[in-house]
């Protein structure tokens, strides 16, 4: 298991409330789009990243994580898992504070690189499931 309960609550209640969210678009078919709501719901303020740009569910969308001209506390990540490492790569870079990679996106070499940068990181499950089990 990757991302123990503790990580998870922490992640929810203190890592802070800028969520980036890395494929969403405005598909609403898409899991990216139901799990931005369900965050947006319990307070989370989310970021589109996207190569569109595009605006969703009221958020101005970015192309790239580097991109987004304020500081992100959470990266939630919607791409395969070859793709994803690259992602945390960036989130370490941008000064985030947590990676999440979605379930089903699995790359354990960027689990450790991210925890070694001193990220906290979930992979392999969902906020949207999560988030109501806090309570």
């Amino acid at each position: 298991m990757y991302g123990d309960q503790e990580t998870i609550r922490k992640i929810f209640t203190e890592t802070g409330n800028t969520w980036a969210i890395v494929g969403l678009s405005t598909n609403p078919h898409r899991a990216a789009h139901g799990v931005a709501d369900v965050l947006q719901r319990y307070g989370k303020r989310i970021v589109p990243v996207h190569p569109k740009a595009e605006t969703v569910h009221g958020e101005q969308g970015y192309p790239t994580l580097d991109s987004i001209p304020f500081k992100i506390d959470v990266v939630d990540v919607f791409v395969n898992s070859d793709l994803a490492g690259a992602v945390a790569d960036e989130a370490v870079a941008i000064g985030a504070k947590a990676v999440w990679f979605q379930l089903g996106v699995v790359d354990e070499d960027a689990y450790d690189r991210t925890r070694a940068a001193g990220l906290d990181m979930v992979m392999d499950r969902c906020p949207a499931i999560e988030i109501p089990r806090l309570g």
